[in-house]
This record gives structure tokens, sequence and C-alpha cells, in this order.
């Protein structure tokens, strides 16, 4: 794991040495252990290198970056994982491939070499990296079909940057950064961001999940995302559920045993939900003897907390347990930076809590550590998507059953049957419709936005509603999970997990999230998702049947790293209304009734909202980045 950072200049600044080093400077905490760089000036412009280092595989300078290959002919810097490298490299071998190195990276590098992006689908892992071609004078710019490592880039005629943070970034810049008023908008209306290519900086742009771009260095600007993976829509399976169950889990213990390949010491982030508790008793299962760490968020005298299941978990495969519990006075004192690893606003406190985890997997000198990510994305996870699932079953006829599933999901703890409502109308609506019924349903203009100034600089007040894959009749859940995967959920979770782990130096890793056990997910009938009954993970639940306690598989309630919000929030009022006053900077914020919202909040005049950590949350991050 990482830091990378570069760029081309068809005439470079004078201070580009300095501005290069701060960039890499931005990036210590991703890599600490090496730190690397070259540079390439000739008529053609000048193409600089740069890599920070957090040696996992290889700890020797053997895996020192930029790595050339042999021919000199290609430069590499690679952020992320590649689990699978021994396989491919005894592969690269028989086609005349020579290694010097037991790292990932020439593995890599050797693929690229061989295969172009051909590779990409053979690769398991998490990755984001550009290559340099030094004949075709081309930057080739790669990231994961997740999007689980990410990758920024500023490309303009004359001049194509690149980094893993966007601050880092930032320092190659000349000028000074503004920022994109549509995604700000979309953030504090909608809760939208991390959904699509545009960032919150203007000119900042994120190479999608499962994209790559090859800019010609003569003239960048032509140059456009190329998808390489996206979620494969096939029929759906014909094994029966115990064979479904039987793959599947061939497949995730696979995935948990390329995932424990490294060189210095793994742990698990453990939440005590169904996925993480997989992760934890599969590599018990695989890994008998070994030591298995687990760091867990405590919220104290929180009723929404997991620690008992966790401490099950722990129980059953003997972990050496870690926990950490935070309070609102700890959240403001951690609050710049925490929103300086993020990098852009983001959604919830939640985020503070896994920031705590890895802050605590660092000082207790565990370095890389296994998360759950992924699960409730590829296994209808969450609630269920009742609305998909009933719409489903609408179209496939089976009118009886979905008066049945109905009737049992709503039976489940924390479940309302207006979420069906909604989400099917959500699914089924027309545009037209579906834009009226957005209108009439509450979502007013809120009173501390500037709609005129907003207006003027051509911000959309509506969100664009999500395009779905064509899946036809009677697959609304996998349609809806396909969606998810790239452009919705899953994109920020990997976000927040990226920056706060790699803020303290510590890789997170994701075994859930690998094309083979996607493809297979994905392929499942939506009942083996979803039961008849409303359980979630069906399928998954009988997989891991004899792997984890049974009492863990059975439970029916669904938390995560939930935190007190709104206690901590209370808790630190006076701070808030502080953090609130810097809003007068902002042209599109109004101070005052931002000001009156939130004391009519603390009052009790009006109920708690999540709005207030967003106000906070986007205000600080405005001020810290210094943005016009």
């Amino acid at each position: 794991m990482c830091g990378i950072t570069g760029g081309w200049w068809a005439t470079a600044p004078k201070n580009l040495d300095e501005k290069f080093r701060s960039s890499l400077n931005k990036l210590k905490n991703r890599g600490p252990n090496d730190l690397g760089s070259q540079c390439y000036r000739d008529s053609r412009g000048t193409v600089m290198l740069g890599h920070t280092r957090l040696s996992i595989i290889d700890l020797t300078a053997a895996g020192h970056q930029p790595m050339l290959s042999k021919d000199q002919r290609f430069s590499i810097v690679f952020n992320g994982e590649i689990y699978n490298y021994r396989e491919l490299r005894k592969e690269l071998a028989t086609l005349g491939h020579s290694f010097s190195s037991d790292s990932d990276t020439e593995v890599l590098l050797a693929a690229w070499q061989e295969w172009d992006v051909g590779s990409l689908e053979r690769l398991e892992g998490m990755f984001a990296f550009v290559v340099y071609d030094t004949i075709r004078n081309t930057l080739s710019c790669v990231r994961d079909a997740f999007g689980i490592k990410p990758l920024f880039y500023d490309i303009q005629q004359h001049r194509f940057l690149f980094s893993s943070e966007q601050a880092a970034l930032l320092s190659l810049r000349e000028e000074k950064s503004k920022a994109n008023w549509q995604r700000c908008h979309d953030y504090l209306v909608h809760s939208d961001y991390d959904s699509q290519q545009h960032t919150f900086i203007d000119g900042v742009e994120h190479l999608l999940p499962g994209h790559w771009l090859e800019v010609h260095l003569p003239n960048p600007s032509v140059s456009r995302q190329q998808c390489w993976w996206r979620p494969e829509l096939r029929p759906p399976s014909d094994l029966t559920f115990a064979q479904a169950a039987e793959a599947i889990r061939e497949q995730f213990l696979h995935n948990i045993r390329l995932h424990l390949r490294s060189d210095v010491p793994l742990g698990a982030a453990l939440s005590g939900g169904v996925d993480s508790s997989a992760v934890v008793c599969a590599m018990r299962h695989v890994q008998p003897d070994m030591p298995i760490n687990t760091f867990t968020f405590v919220a104290d005298n929180f009723a929404k907390s997991e620690e008992r299941w966790a401490d099950q978990i722990n129980h059953f495969t003997g972990a050496h347990e870690h926990k950490i519990s935070a309070t609102g006075e700890d959240l403001a004192r951690d609050l710049d930076n925490l929103i300086k690893a993020q990098g852009e606003p983001f959604g919830s406190t939640a985020i503070y809590a896994h920031y705590r985890v890895c802050q605590l997997t660092r000082d207790r000198g565990v370095t890389v550590t296994l998360e759950g990510h992924g699960g409730d994305e590829l296994l209808a996870g969450y609630t269920g998507y009742p609305g998909y699932r009933l719409l489903s079953l609408l179209e496939q006829g089976n009118l009886l059953e979905a008066q049945r599933f109905t009737r049992n999901w709503a039976r489940w703890p924390d479940r309302q049957y207006v979420h069906v409502w909604q989400q099917l109308a959500a699914a089924a609506l027309p545009d037209p419709m579906y834009r009226i019924a957005r209108r009439t349903s509450g979502r007013r203009t809120p009173t501390w936005l500037n709609v005129d100034i907003m207006a003027e600089a051509g911000v959309r007040p509506l969100l664009g509603r999500t395009v779905k894959a064509k899946m036809g009749k009677g697959r609304r859940v996998t349609e809806h999970l396909v969606s998810t995967l790239q452009s919705q959920n899953l994109p920020s979770m990997l976000r927040h997990s990226d920056r706060s782990s790699m803020h303290f130096s510590v890789e997170s890793r994701v075994p859930f999230l690998t094309l083979p056990l996607a493809n297979l997910l994905l392929s499942m009938p939506e009942h083996y998702l979803i039961s008849v009954n409303g359980e979630t993970k069906s399928v998954f639940r009988a997989a891991m049947r004899g792997i984890v306690p049974d009492e863990a598989l059975n439970r029916r309630d669904k938390i995560g790293f939930s935190t007190p919000e709104k206690v901590w929030l209370f808790e630190i009022a006076h701070k808030v209304r502080d953090w609130l006053q810097a809003s007068e900077r902002i042209p599109f914020l109004d101070r005052r009734a931002l000001l009156d919202s939130f004391d009519s909040v603390v009052a009790g005049r009006t109920p708690f909202t999540w709005q207030i950590w967003r106000w906070i949350n986007f205000i600080r991050w405005y001020e810290t980045f210094e943005l016009e």
C-alpha cells in the first residue's frame, strides 16, 4: 500500500521540483517506509513519477518504486496489492519473463507488458497505478474494478497531474483551487458524494472504478476514461441453493487465503455484524494457529452497539480483542485532522468511529487489517432492498409471494412498511412522475442556501436519477446492486476506509471485493439473497454454517459502526456554533439562517437532523482547503 503522484508538463514551471517534494510530503502517511521519484525531461516535455511506500510484501529494497521494466521502456508507480501475484508470476515465467524480487509490483509491470489492458481482469487485488511508456509517450492510469484504491487527476491541454490524494495533487498546481459548486450543492441538499467522476474541487476528477485512462502526452486534453470492467449481468444461475452456498463458501475462503498474504502483522476490523464476523471466523478457519488481533469501536452508553456480538466472535475464534470508544470532545479535538484525512466532505460521524479504529490498529503495531466492506452491496444486505424485491415479484406475476414477502419482511427489527413503498416508487415510477414525487415529498430548498447565487452559477437543483442497467423483469434487486457497486453506496464507503486507514499507515483489505466472487454473487437468483421470510444474505449465511457461530448468523438486526451523533454534537454545541459562524465566507450559504436552524434544533423546537453534521463537515472542509 502506497501513495503515488506525478504528471506531465509541456513546459515545466521553475519551482516544479519544490512542488513535487511538497506533493510527496503530503503522501508520507500512505508510505512511511520508502520514497522514490523519477524524472524524464526531453523536447516532448517533463514527466515526473513519485511514490511513497508502505512495505507489505517483499520488505527489501527490491520493491522500490518507481520500478522500471528490464528493457527500460516502462516505468510504474503502483498503490495497492495484487494478491494472486505468485500464480501470475508462474504463468508469466512460462512466457519468458524473469523476476529478481518477490514484489507484486514487478509481477504487475510484467503483466502489463505482456497483456496490456487485458491483464486487468486477471488481477485479484486492489490497485491504482500509472505506467509511463517512453516509446509511445503515454501515461496509462488504471483503477481497480471497485475503486478500493483512489486515483485523482487534473487534465488540461499543456498539463496532466495525478495523485492518490487531492491535497498532494493540489500541491502540483500553479493556480488557487475553487470549489465545484454543483457537487457542494449535491452533498448539502441531497447527501450525494463519491457517486460520479467530478469531485468537490473544480477541475479535479476521479478515475472511476473499473476504468482506465490512456493519456497521450502531446495532447492530454483529448483523453477520455474507458471502462475495463463493469458488473457482468448474466442470467440467474441454475445452481441449487445448496450448490450455490457451497460455491460461495469455497470462493470466499479462497479470497481469505489470498488476503492473508503479507510479510507484516495482520488483524481485522470487527464491528460484530455478519460480514466482519465472517471475515474473522474465516481467517481462523483457514489459519487455525495464526494470532488474530481484532479492532472494534464501542459506543459507550448507546443502545445501538454491537459489542456483545464482537465479544462472541472474539471468544469463538480466540482472537486478541482491542476496543476503542470516543466522546463529543474527542470528535472536536480530531475534527480537522479527520477532515484532512478524508480530503472531501463525508456522510456522518460513523466515519470518525472507523478513524479511531484505524488509530488503535496503528498503536497496537498491526499494519494490515481485513474488513467486511462490500458484503452488503453484493449480498443485498442492509434491510434487503424490499421495494426492489417486491417489484421483481410483481413483474413475475407472483402476487401471493409478493404479499407474503412484504408481510414477513416487516416483522424484522427496525423495518417499516413505508420503506417498501418508497423503494418501489424509486424503482418503478417513470422519470417525470419520479421528479414530481421528489418535489412533493417534503424535499424543499433549504432556507440556509442562497438559491439565486447557485442558479446564476449554473447549479442544477435536482439530483439526476441513477441510471440502472436494463436487466429485464424480475431482476430489480440485482439491477440495484449493480448500481451500488460503482456509483452509489460502495464508492463512498471505500473512500472512508482508505483515507482513514492510510492516515495511520494501515492497509485495509476487503476480501469480499474480488471479480470472481462478485460475478458469482451477481448471478444468484434473488430469492437466494433475500428469502421469502425477509432474511438478507440468505445464501451467504448458509455458506458460513460451521465457520461462523449459528447465533451470529441467525441475528435479525443490523447496526454497523453506529455512533451517538446527536449526543456528541449536543455535547459540543458551543463549538459547533463557532464552526458554523465561518459559513459567512462561503457565498452560497446564509449564515444567519443556518445558525437559526441550528439553534432551533438545540432548543428542541425542531427535530435533530443529519444536516447538522454536513454543515459542520462542509464548512470545516472549505476552510481547511482554503477554497475560493
